[in-house]
C-alpha cells in the first residue's frame, strides 16, 4: 500500500512540476515538407488540367510554403491561403465548414468570422494525431460540391505525399 502511495505521489508530482516549467513543445512541419505537399497539390492538379495556386501554413496559420502555377489567376493567391488559415483555425476541411454553411449548421463566429473562406480546398494535415498545419488550393472549377471540390481533391494529393513522412517524424 505504500509503495503504491509512494508512486501515485511521484506521478502527481512529476506531472505538476512538469507544468511548472512554463514551456511547452510541439510538432511543426519542416519548410522541406511543406514545399513538397504544396508541389505535389500543384503537381496532381496540372495533371489533371487545371492551373492553381496552392498554400500551406502551420498550426498558427502562417504561410509556410506557397506555389502558384503559370496559368492559375490573380484572385488565387490570396484564396489559397485564406482556405489553409480558415481549416487550421477552425480544425475542420473548408469543403465540411461549406456544407455545415449550407445546411445551417455553422456557428456565426465562424460564419462571419473575417478572413474566414467557407468554400471546398482547405485541408488539415495532421502528424501522428496531431494538427500540425492546412494545405489551401485555389484556381480549379467547383466539383459536384463544396466538400468534393476538386481544389479539395488537389489538396489531399499534397497531403498524400507527406503522410509517410509525416506519420514516422519524431
Amino acid at each position: 500500500m505504500r509503495v503504491s502511495l509512494l508512486m501515485f505521489l511521484i506521478v502527481i508530482f512529476a506531472s505538476v512540476h512538469a507544468e511548472d516549467k512554463g514551456v511547452f513543445s510541439s510538432r511543426s512541419m519542416t519548410i522541406e515538407t511543406a514545399s513538397k505537399a504544396a508541389w505535389q497539390a500543384v503537381k496532381g492538379c496540372r495533371d489533371d488540367g487545371y492551373s492553381v495556386a496552392v498554400a500551406v501554413v502551420d498550426k498558427s496559420g502562417i504561410l509556410q510554403a506557397f506555389q502558384r502555377d503559370r496559368f492559375a489567376g490573380p484572385h488565387t493567391v490570396q484564396t489559397a491561403i485564406s482556405k489553409a488559415w480558415t481549416a487550421v483555425s477552425f480544425h475542420v476541411n473548408t469543403g465540411e465548414l461549406a456544407d455545415m454553411l449550407k445546411r445551417g449548421e455553422i456557428p456565426q463566429q465562424v460564419q462571419h468570422n473575417p478572413g474566414a473562406l467557407l468554400v471546398g480546398g482547405g485541408v488539415n494535415i495532421y502528424s501522428q494525431g496531431e494538427l500540425i498545419g492546412a494545405i489551401g488550393v485555389s484556381g480549379a472549377p467547383p466539383g459536384k460540391s463544396e466538400k468534393d471540390s476538386i481544389d479539395g481533391a488537389c489538396a489531399k494529393k499534397g497531403v498524400k505525399s507527406i503522410e509517410e513522412t509525416l506519420e514516422f517524424a519524431d
